[in-house]
């Protein structure tokens, strides 16, 4: 019987620092979005390529982490929505380069649209979704 503890001891001591790892390694969404959120906000303001560039650069950072994150529901599309996300951050990016801040910002503005349509994805149903199903 000892033995047997003591191969069981050791299995689950060997385990648990893996386990602590994973969790460790989980990714806070919430909080990632907020952030995604304040550094959007602070490209849309920026009135300098290079402030717009420096906040564009912490956004996609952003979005990267996001997208490492475990979706509870519809995770495909969300993925899909936060590649799209990326693509008009490049586009931006692009037009930045180009000396185009009016523009990049205008191309920007399609993530917020893209924010609001991948939201509702998330959304618990509201009263009548759950009445009637």
């Amino acid at each position: 019987m000892l033995p047997l503890i003591k191969r069981f001891g050791a299995l689950i001591l060997f385990t648990l620092p893996c386990l602590s790892q994973a969790q460790s390694q989980q990714i806070d969404l919430e909080a990632v979005m907020k952030n995604m959120g304040h550094s959007y906000k602070q490209a849309m303001k920026a009135q300098q390529p290079t402030i717009m560039s420096n906040a564009l650069k912490d956004l996609k950072e952003r979005v990267q982490e996001a997208k490492r994150a475990r979706f509870s529901k519809a995770a495909e599309q969300s993925q899909q929505g936060l590649d799209k996300v990326l693509e008009r951050i490049a586009s931006a990016e692009q037009q930045l380069a180009q000396g185009q801040l009016e523009a990049a910002r205008e191309t920007l503005k399609d993530i917020d649209m893209l924010r609001k349509k991948y939201h509702e994805l998330h959304e618990p149903p509201g009263f009548w979704e759950l009445l009637f199903g």
